[in-house]
């Protein structure tokens, strides 16, 4: 499955043009394009998952009588009704995998990890491809130096139909981070404080780019929550520059060395942004959600000592292998508090796997966790949800009212190390102490 090969224009670009731009041009075939534009873009990939693909597509395209344009360029994933718990599951899933069949999809991801995280652990993004997917934390593919937007399935039926679809050209907002991080500090806490000083819709419709020696210093599954994050500020794609850093994960996933010499590395040229936001990483402390908005939030310590039932590492913004590491080096030797139940479900069978011959798994199970299947799980509102009036400290992307569990729970997001060091304590807690 590898992207249009499309040279750099050889027509000197009109002025100066942002990652996003550049990428949005190459899949409209022209040499540039202005922010505000309205342009049609061939489709590099478009994935959908067990929730959002079949069973809404597959009665849309009987009924025009059509086909999908390219199943090559097609990724089906199955990751949020499994495992099958219910009547209700086992049909959504019987209809997911009877279609991928009856449709002949090469592609199909079934019952190993959540789609934002198995999708390019198989090596389907590479720097410079326009793609979308049938979920919002699609702009994960952002993180890949990749245009990529989460959109609807009526949408998704024009993609799957025509290999195309239209796009306003959206305004780039940089996002700056110099310095290093303090110890106990992810990517997490960086993308909870940037949704507090924006807002939910500080980045509406437009393109965040995350830029800055921090950035740099990410890792891949780092950069990857910056970008699935950026759903939450409702900005329609969080990109990274790609770099070595990008082409290392690449390779580990078994794209071709050919493959990747031939990919063009863009970046944003200087002074594209429309505006700047600057932001540094040592001054951050760990950050926490509180009740019912990724917004609300503040410095852990002003959320220290609030007792909590659950801590819950999972989802596809918490629960990768940095993920798991952060908080195996928080709990070795270590037992939860007795009256706290923590729960992990790994983002991948992949992750899980490492984890394990790292010795990473046992060190949470040890701790007293419970290890859960590689699945959207309670951050979908399926599975292990949450029971009535618990409070819940989690490393998932949202924790809107009634999300994960009825409307008496109450969610706290943190990153893994909080989530982590919450769970010794049987109250939310300030992992610095701890790591110190």
């Amino acid at each position: 499955m590898n992207p249009r090969v499309v040279q750099t224009p050889s027509v000197p670009l009109q002025g100066p043009q942002s990652l996003a731009q550049k990428i949005i041009a190459q899949a409209a075939s022209v040499s540039s394009v202005r922010v505000g534009e309205i342009v049609n873009c061939a489709v590099d990939l478009a994935m959908f998952h067990d929730s959002s693909g079949p069973r809404r597509l597959e009665p849309m395209l009987k009924e025009l009588g059509a086909q999908i344009w390219d199943p090559q360029k097609v990724v089906l994933v199955m990751d949020h009704y499994v495992p099958e718990q219910d009547d209700d599951s086992r049909k959504i899933l019987k209809i997911t995998r009877d279609v991928a069949r009856q449709w002949n999809l090469p592609h199909v991801i079934d019952s190993q990890g959540i789609c934002h995280v198995v999708l390019p652990e198989k090596g389907h993004l590479k720097p410079g491809m326009f793609c979308v997917g049938g979920d919002s934390h699609s702009p994960t593919g952002g993180a890949f130096g990749c245009y990529m937007f989460g959109i609807g399935a009526t949408e998704m039926l024009g993609v799957v139909v025509t290999g195309e679809i239209w796009l306003q050209v959206p305004k780039t907002i940089e996002m700056n981070w110099s310095g290093a991080l303090s110890a106990g500090v992810m990517a997490k806490d960086m993308m909870l404080h940037m949704i507090s000083k924006m807002g939910l819709n500080g980045g509406q419709y437009q393109a965040l780019e995350f830029t800055g020696e921090t950035v740099k210093g990410l890792s891949m599954r780092e950069r990857m929550t910056l970008s699935n994050l950026s759903a939450e500020m409702g900005a329609q794609a969080g990109l990274v520059g790609a770099d070595e850093v990008t082409l290392a994960y690449l390779r580990e996933a078994g794209v071709a060395e050919q493959v990747l010499e031939a990919l063009p590395m863009w970046s944003s040229d200087e002074g594209s942004s429309d505006e700047c936001h600057h932001f540094k990483a040592s001054d951050l402390a760990p950050q926490v959600a509180a009740p019912h908005s990724p917004a609300n939030t503040r410095s852990v310590i002003e959320y220290s000592d609030i007792p909590i039932d659950i801590a819950y590492i999972g989802a596809c913004t918490g629960a990768k292998l940095d993920d798991l590491r952060a908080a195996a080096q928080v709990l070795k030797g270590q037992r939860i508090h007795p009256k706290t139940r923590l729960m992990v479900a790994p983002a991948s069978a992949h992750d899980q796997r490492i984890a394990q011959d790292e010795g990473v798994m046992q060190i949470l199970v040890d701790a007293g966790a419970q290890v859960l299947p590689n699945s959207c799980g309670a951050c979908a509102g399926y599975g292990a949800t949450f029971e009535e009036n618990m409070t819940v400290i989690s490393s998932t992307a949202r924790n809107f009212k009634a999300r994960m569990g009825p409307a008496s729970v109450q969610v706290y997001l943190g990153s893994p190390y909080t989530v982590a060091a919450s769970a010794l304590r049987g109250k939310i807690t300030d992992v610095r102490e701890m790591l110190s």
